[in-house]
């Protein structure tokens, strides 16, 4: 089992960037195909990036594309979200989300693919 702690949202203005953070405690982190999800108010739960157990594969949503890069720190249990030129429609509360996987370049791209979450971090882009 997994914990999911993110960190590193806040309030940024349009155009800026911000990285986002995803702490996991527990062994074996490496065992976990990690992705980002995004949930704006009224919306559902959207899909934005992931990456492969080993760091060697990453999918992102088109919508991101460009703008965001997914990576990963085995040794510090760590994946990150680095979001850059972010828009006002970029608002929403960020979630990391793992799953434990026997293929090292498998990506998960939907939501009942992963088995624990974080909490999430909140991210706000003003116009």
């Amino acid at each position: 089992q997994v914990q999911l702690v993110e960190s590193g949202g806040g309030l940024v203005q349009a155009g800026g960037s911000l990285r986002l953070s995803c702490t996991a405690s527990g062994r074996a982190f490496s065992n976990y195909a990690m992705g980002w999800f995004r949930q704006a108010p009224g919306k559902e739960r959207e899909f934005v990036a992931a990456v492969s157990r080993s760091g060697g594969s990453t999918y992102y949503a088109d919508f991101v594309k460009g703008r965001c890069t997914i990576s990963r720190d085995n040794g510090k249990n760590t994946v990150y979200l680095q979001m850059n030129t972010l828009k006002p429609e970029d608002t929403a509360v960020y979630y990391c989300a793992a799953k434990s996987l026997a293929f090292t370049l498998m990506v998960l791209t939907t939501l009942s693919e992963y088995d624990y979450w974080g909490q999430g971090t909140q991210v706000t882009v003003s116009s």
